[in-house]
């Protein structure tokens, strides 16, 4: 993880000019971007030690993370990553129970009959859903478990990309989401894979990985384009269990009195309709992945 440090200081010092960074112009610069030594001054730390940092060859403690994220202008989402790359966060542990939903979430899924909910887990492994869910995004129930996958569908599931009216952004979005798992989990040999697949798979994925953009799921809006419903614009919520914080419940709502609130109807009907195939017989005619396999 310390060559993962070293990417994400690159890749963020290569992005601030010296004028945004409050440092005099230079136009003498062969390449974009503040030098190492540049952000050294910046963080009030030598130029050697910030290069060993770069170089994963020494260890940064908190102070100097601080120093480091003020000067390189980091949001907030990129400096918690930037102290979880540096293990100053215990983070999650690992040997965590497997693509199990929680009996408690399953029941407040269960309960969102009039919205499109999902419950996803650990690399965005998609735990439960229901009847809603499944007709806004796709049969869930007709994907093997390792295909139960967000970020995966995202990219490579050609019905769910045309869902998004403006893809790149919201597939940019998943993967630094999927980089911010990335630094809480570093060993986690089923992300390893996912990423591996991924990066093979598709140029945008391997592109944006290596960009170190980070955020965390929490609250948005989406444009979607439903084959059937038609266009909607839906607002979403992140709600972490706090008995098991890998797990978190996606909602989708719309305002009363919208077009897409009327969709959100059509699609709860469109979900009871089909309710019967997208589950395996659990309440509310939902999924759920079963078993206790790590993931």
């Amino acid at each position: 993880m310390s060559s993962e440090l070293g990417d994400f200081l690159k890749a963020r010092r290569r992005e601030l000019s010296p004028p945004t960074a409050g440092l005099p112009a230079d136009g003498r610069r062969r390449v974009p971007g503040l030098r190492r030594e540049e952000v050294a001054v910046l963080a009030s730390i030598s130029p050697g030690h910030y290069t060993r940092l770069e170089q994963g060859r020494r260890r940064a403690s908190e102070p100097v993370l601080d120093a480091l994220a003020r000067a390189l202008r980091l949001s907030a989402d990129e400096r918690a990553y930037l102290f979880e790359l540096s293990g100053k966060d215990a983070g999650r542990p690992l040997g965590r129970p497997g693509r199990q939903v929680r009996p408690q979430l399953r029941r407040l899924l269960d309960d969102l009959t009039h919205t499109p909910a999902l419950v996803l887990g650990r690399c965005t492994d998609i735990l439960a859903w229901n009847p809603p869910a499944a007709a806004l995004f796709t049969d869930f129930a007709l994907l093997s478990r390792d295909e139960r996958n967000f970020v995966r569908l995202v990219f490579r599931d050609p019905a769910v990309r045309a869902l998004y009216t403006d893809w790149p952004y919201m597939a940019r979005a998943c993967v630094a989401q999927l980089r911010m798992e990335a630094a809480r989990d570093p060993h986690d040999p089923r992300l390893s894979a996912l990423v591996a697949e991924l990066s093979a798979q598709d140029p945008d994925f391997r592109t944006w990985w290596k960009d170190h953009r980070v955020a965390v799921r929490g609250a948005g809006t989406k444009d979607l384009r439903h084959p059937v419903i038609g266009e909607l614009t839906l607002d979403w919520s992140a709600l972490t269990d706090t008995a098991d914080p890998d797990q978190q419940l996606i909602a989708l709502t719309a305002a009363p009195g919208t077009p897409s609130h009327d969709g959100l109807r059509a699609l709860r009907d469109l979900g009871a309709v089909t309710s019967g195939r997208t589950g395996p017989g659990v309440p509310g005619g939902g999924g759920e992945i079963a078993g206790a396999s790590a993931q």
